[in-house]
């Protein structure tokens, strides 16, 4: 059964898109309300992540994947060290 331009309207008055709410961490940057933050790993005044260790973790594993990728001769030694030749 055909449907009148009056349903139709009061069905998609609840797509209408909204944008992203965010607000201020203590440190400034912004985050989205209810989550910790993604820069200093606050939420709520205290610390529930901790960032040093995440980013100490990030860097041992792009470490041993490098290490891996040249072992396995996937990536060469010189590409890494090769600078841009400037004209």
């Amino acid at each position: 059964m055909r449907r009148n331009r009056s349903q139709t309207a009061k069905r998609r008055s609840h797509q209408a898109l909204v944008g992203i709410k965010t607000v201020k961490c203590e440190c400034g940057a912004l985050r989205l309300p209810h989550r910790a933050c993604a820069e200093c790993g606050k939420y709520n005044g205290r610390v529930v992540i901790d960032v040093v260790a995440r980013a100490k973790r990030e860097a041992r594993r792009t470490k041993r994947r490098e290490k891996e990728l040249k072992e396995s001769g996937q990536i060469s030694e010189d590409t890494k060290e090769k600078e841009p030749v400037q004209a």
